[in-house]
């Protein structure tokens, strides 16, 4: 290791071993791997030192050693830190900004891998896959036309997105293209002409929730979107409607879903996030057999997480050379980020 070489400290393994092998590649990055149950002077020691922190899946990433204030505190090296995904609602991105440490994502690395799932999750509910399965588990006769039981295609039914970003515009091409449904989507960041070039018509929330077959969602945890959904937007679904969630936790009221779901409010939902995770036995979704339950795994398949590694160690390499990330998400840092760099590192800012 020379006198200029920048350490990134990560905990267990990246996502894939591409990473490691693209960031083995470059000049002057040390690779530092933590164990979760390493003592935790080691792993302070380690930090103390590192200049880049890549954090693992919120669910996995431990939890005395999340980005917060205290954390940064001991980390005066530190220059950035990144998330697995798109996701970084575990991160203090305020505390970041003050000091001068930039936050990445890896947004749009498992894009597809989310929109399929929610896809998938839309069709085994309409089609009432989950009754049908324990139906047959559980009776020897069937009548496969049984009022109550009987599928429902999508075809023109309406599919409302609330954010259509990455995910949320992939999800809308394949409910347009593969299934001929209606999408109308809710997005208060785009300009009108957006909704069209990805495959949506413009509504408002309230009218999303009323008009639609299924609502998905696909926005990030912010304070804004913290409890949007709650009890009035599943009053206003129609009785045949699902609910499904692929993006976070506490963006729905939880309780909110249960009562619509035990009143009869809706038909069913697909959850694939929740406020605390993993949600354990007795969870009370787990008492629905019309629930489709999955453990916040949307975005992790074979081809999602190789690419979220990839493309993770070459923004690390862009960081770490002083250059602008791609996927930064507190662009107000960036003058600071400038001035620590050389500071700190010895080496120059690429503009």
């Amino acid at each position: 290791m020379t006198e200029s070489a920048r350490q990134l400290v990560y905990f267990e393994a990246f996502a894939d071993p591409i990473a490691e092998q693209v960031i083995g590649d470059a000049d002057n990055i040390t690779l530092t791997r933590l164990e979760c149950q390493a003592a935790p002077a080691a792993i302070a020691l380690a930090l103390e030192t590192a200049h880049g922190f890549q954090l693992m899946a919120k669910t996995e990433h431990p939890v005395d050693w999340r980005p917060l204030a205290p954390v940064l505190d001991a980390c005066p090296n530190l220059l950035a830190v990144s998330s697995l995904g798109a996701g970084y609602d575990m991160v203090d991105v305020e505390a970041c900004t003050e000091r001068g440490i930039m936050v990445v994502n890896n947004s749009g690395a498992n894009s597809d891998s989310v929109a399929q799932h929610a896809a998938g999750m839309m069709l085994v509910l309409s089609k009432n896959m989950l009754r049908l399965d324990k139906l047959v588990r559980r009776e020897a006769g069937i009548d496969r036309f049984t009022d109550g039981l009987v599928g429902r295609e999508l075809t023109d039914k309406t599919l409302g997105i609330v954010g259509l970003g990455n995910i949320g515009r992939r999800l809308a091409r394949i409910a347009s293209a593969a299934f001929g449904m209606r999408v109308i989507a809710y997005d208060p960041y785009l300009a009108p002409a957006d909704f069209a070039e990805r495959d949506a018509e413009a509504v408002d929330f309230e009218t999303l929730f009323a008009e639609s077959d299924a609502v998905s969602l696909h926005c990030p945890l912010t304070d804004e979107t913290r409890g949007m959904v709650d009890a009035a937007a599943f009053k206003r679904m129609k009785p045949s409607a699902h609910f499904i969630t692929t993006a976070r936790g506490y963006i729905h009221d939880e309780a909110a879903l249960v009562a619509a779901l035990a009143e009869g409010q809706i038909d069913g939902a697909g959850i694939d996030v929740f406020d605390e995770e993993p949600p354990g036995p007795g969870h009370p979704l787990m008492e629905f057999d019309n629930v489709l339950l999955t453990p916040h795994v949307a975005g992790v398949t074979d081809v999602a997480n190789r690419e979220m590694a990839r493309q993770s160690a070459l923004q690390w390499i862009d960081i770490l050379s002083g250059r602008r990330p791609p996927r930064l998400v507190n662009p107000d840092v960036w003058p600071a980020y400038q001035e620590r760099h050389p500071r700190i590192t010895g080496n120059p800012v690429i503009d």
